[in-house]
């Protein structure tokens, strides 16, 4: 397990909700977020293995292994359970979470993520550019485009920019070994196990996990609810910031 570095605001008596961020995100990413969910929750934003000001320890990772740093990182902080909100590769690690150790998760907000992201050969590909280059510089237009939808960041230069400094600044080999989890990575036999109250978030001109992938995993867990937002990409969190954070809200307070 790894001690992933963290972020926490808020009321320390106030009920406590994880935020776990995208691959090539750190804390950063849900800086939209965290001044109106701090207002009610016990806020808590990490960094995956290899990214941000976590540790990046040898690869390979699997998805199991950020998800025991995640439950290291509840037993550091002392406590038993936690809400958690992930988009997508926090998503994915949110799913693990909640079928593999429901003891620990209360409710559960399901941010642009999948439970399965074929062809693995994609996943590979990837993270071979990136380790040949040394840097995520290689691959970081492309991701970019994914996460913001062109008008947004036709509009927003300086969000677009730093998001993009974000993601340049994710240590060549975290990001590699993390892609590496997301290509063995399939928790559609998994979503049955989970008993979390659950909120599926996607947003419509999301390029990276669409709809489709949204509804599969609300049909998958029992009782889940979905929402799909409207003029917003993979990082539906920083293009539609105040419908995120209120659905998050409804859902973990509700």
């Amino acid at each position: 397990m790894t001690a992933l570095h963290h972020e926490v605001a808020g009321r320390a008596d106030a009920s406590p909700l994880l935020l776990g961020g995208s691959l090539g995100a750190s804390t950063a990413m849900w800086d939209p977020q965290v001044a109106a969910l701090a207002e009610r929750l016990r806020v808590i934003a990490f960094d995956h293995r290899g990214h941000g000001r976590s540790p990046t320890p040898e690869p390979p990772y699997a998805l199991a292994d950020l998800g025991h740093d995640v439950l290291e990182l509840l037993d550091r902080l002392g406590l038993e359970r936690a809400s958690y909100c992930g988009l997508s590769l926090g998503g994915m690690v949110g799913m693990w979470l909640a079928a593999q150790a429901p003891e620990r998760i209360d409710r559960l907000v399901l941010v642009c993520t999948s439970a399965h992201m074929p062809p693995p050969s994609a996943w590979a590909e990837r993270a071979a550019a990136v380790r040949a280059a040394g840097t995520v510089e290689a691959i970081a237009d492309g991701v970019v485009a994914r996460w913001l939808t062109p008008p947004f960041a036709a509009e927003h230069p300086d969000v677009a920019a730093r998001l993009r400094a974000m993601l340049v600044a994710t240590p060549a080999d975290g990001y590699g070994a993390c892609c590496g989890a997301i290509e063995h990575m399939d928790l559609r036999e998994d979503l049955a196990a989970i008993t979390a109250p659950t909120l599926v978030i996607a947003a419509e001109d999301d390029p990276a996990t669409p709809p489709e992938h949204a509804r599969r995993i609300a049909e998958g867990i029992s009782g889940a609810r979905l929402e799909v937002l409207h003029g917003a990409a993979h990082l539906a969190n920083v293009e539609r910031p105040e419908a995120v954070s209120r659905l998050i809200l409804e859902h973990v307070t509700g």
